[in-house]
């Protein structure tokens, strides 16, 4: 199984090095500054799960990319979306699988547009990571995971495949048979942390500490909830339980990749992330003026740094 990993940043780079490490058929595409880094440095990935260095990965530039591949495993922030789609687009034929790992739930429409529903999986993942000064790959905790499926629930022989192959590199690999449930769930948590930490500037656990700082999180988290029950995937089960565990934990030092993505002056996912959930709260008519007031700051925030 041929895999194309759309960048070696800290997600593609981690899962997609895992997989080489486990002598997959992995080949990572990048721009020139990566491919340089690569080249000299190798990939390097620091873990609690156990560091690796691979030396001068295969690697390709958009330019160069004219082969087919059997997996797409796309990792890029959301703003970077279109390019990637122009950077991957000769790798995908009739039989290639598109596994975006990307938040929300909007990217799945642009990519249906552009390759077919038929050839875009779901997928999501959960991951503490990022790049160094040194550009090597941390990953900050232990946890970990990677999920796909077909949208429709079904267990495919090509999903079968996939998940053979993942599962023999990567802890944490597993195929889902209710991936958009899945995906929904995750981006209930996410932008609920991401709204209430970026907003407040500061961690879960300081928010906490202050008076309405539960209320506060608490009602950011039911206004995602509610979102996401009027879209048909009301979030329940385990993984609900252990998130609302996780946004009221009290000295909790955690915080949205969001939020220090604002600390160190980045673009943000604001439109896909936090925009994205009000535009369907409000087709649902579901009322969520704390996303609102989070979102404007968010907008304000890009305002700022565009200027």
């Amino acid at each position: 199984m041929r895999i194309l990993v759309v960048g070696a940043g800290a997600i593609g780079g981690y899962f997609g090095g895992r997989l080489l490490q486990a002598g997959r058929d992995v080949t990572f595409l990048v721009r020139p500054r990566r491919a340089q880094e690569l080249a000299s440095a190798g990939l390097v990935i620091k873990s609690p799960n156990g560091d690796a260095t691979l030396k001068n990965p295969p690697a390709v530039q958009a330019d160069k990319l004219n082969e087919k591949f059997d997996v797409v495993l796309l990792s890029c922030k959301a703003f970077d979306l279109d390019d990637a789609i122009k950077s991957f687009a000769p790798a995908v034929g009739p039989s290639t699988a598109i596994i975006p790992l990307l938040n929300g739930m909007r990217h799945l429409d642009v990519l249906d547009q552009t390759f077919g529903a038929d050839r875009v999986l779901g997928g999501l993942c959960a991951i503490a990571a990022t790049l160094n000064e040194r550009r090597e790959v941390v990953q900050l905790q232990p946890m970990q995971s990677i999920n796909y499926g077909e949208r429709d629930g079904k267990l495919s022989d090509r999903v079968k495949a996939i998940d053979e192959t993942f599962k023999s590199g990567i802890a944490g690999a597993g195929a889902s048979q209710n991936i958009l449930q899945d995906m929904w769930e995750k981006w209930v948590f996410l932008s609920s942390l991401a709204a209430s930490t970026s907003l407040m500037r500061t961690s879960v656990g300081n928010i906490l500490a202050v008076p309405g700082g539960k209320d506060f999180l608490l009602g950011m988290l039911d206004e995602t909830s509610a979102t996401a029950t009027a879209s048909g995937y009301a979030p329940g089960g385990p993984f609900f339980e252990r998130v609302k565990g996780m946004i009221t934990a009290e000295g909790s030092p955690m915080t949205a990749s969001m939020f220090r993505d604002i600390k160190a002056g980045l673009p943000v996912e604001a439109d896909h992330v936090i925009g994205d959930l009000i535009a369907r709260a409000d087709a649902a008519k579901v009322p969520v003026p704390k996303l609102r007031i989070a979102y404007t700051h968010l907008k304000a925030y890009e305002k700022q740094r565009a200027g």
